[in-house]
């Protein structure tokens, strides 16, 4: 979809080498494909592309949809606060 090209755009190239992706590895799931086994209690996801952020294998919270590159950061840091272990501790 045009929002996940923006999100693979603006995103996707450097997720994996910021202090985030230490803390919530990026996993890409397809949306239509069979849902993993680990991933199969979480509500369905509806919007693409959504970011889900699970901790020690229950939901914390998510970003539906792309709502560009400042919101997605700032969105992304409320959720990393949810984790067990909040960044900076």
């Amino acid at each position: 979809c045009e929002w996940c090209a923006a999100w693979d755009r603006d995103v996707g190239g450097i997720y994996t080498k910021t202090p985030e992706a230490g803390l919530a590895p990026l996993r890409r799931v397809q949306l239509h494909a069979e849902r993993p086994v680990d991933l199969r209690d979480i509500p369905p996801v509806i919007y693409t592309p959504t970011f889900v952020l699970i901790d020690q294998g229950k939901e914390i919270g998510r970003i539906a949809g792309y709502p560009g590159v400042d919101h997605f950061w700032g969105l992304l840091g409320v959720l990393l606060q949810r984790l067990e272990r909040p960044p900076g501790t």
